[in-house]
């Protein structure tokens, strides 16, 4: 799905999926500089690596070519968000942030997350759609000719 609601993508960067990803790589940047110093290799560094995750294997799973490719990349990227999440909440916890200041990033992953989830639904359900079933043996069909 792009970001003008239809359906035609030519690329992961049509998908609106993708491009709030990365708005959403922009908000936890701008968090991770509040972050004490003592933090550049802690926290400030695997927030920043999971944050990137998420768009990166939105894009990879659409390249794959495959339905099945995409779907799986989708959970990693949801897995990625998870983490993210788990460690804006922690920043907050240890109080390298106030609430008030990651709450439009809780939001974006929030919202990220149910698009996620509904762009994984919409391709497993057109994939089994478009899975045929051929039954291994038939009653429809004689395998002999008739005389």
């Amino acid at each position: 799905m792009d970001s003008k609601g239809n359906g035609s993508v030519q690329s992961y960067r049509d998908l609106l999926v993708w491009q709030k990803g990365l708005d959403l790589v922009d908000t936890i940047y701008d968090l991770a500089t509040l972050f004490p110093s003592d933090e550049r290799f802690g926290l400030t560094a695997q927030i920043r690596r999971s944050v990137i995750s998420v768009p990166n294997n939105v894009a990879e799973g659409q390249v794959r070519g495959t339905s099945r490719d995409f779907a799986n990349f989708l959970s990693i990227a949801r897995g990625s968000l998870a983490e993210t999440e788990t460690l804006l909440t922690i920043a907050v916890r240890r109080r390298f942030l106030e609430t008030e200041a990651a709450a439009a990033a809780f939001s974006q992953m929030d919202e990220l997350g149910r698009m996620l989830m509904s762009l994984r639904t919409r391709i497993l359900a057109r994939r089994k759609q478009s899975t045929i079933h051929y039954p291994l043996f038939t009653n429809h069909y004689s395998l002999t000719t008739h005389a």
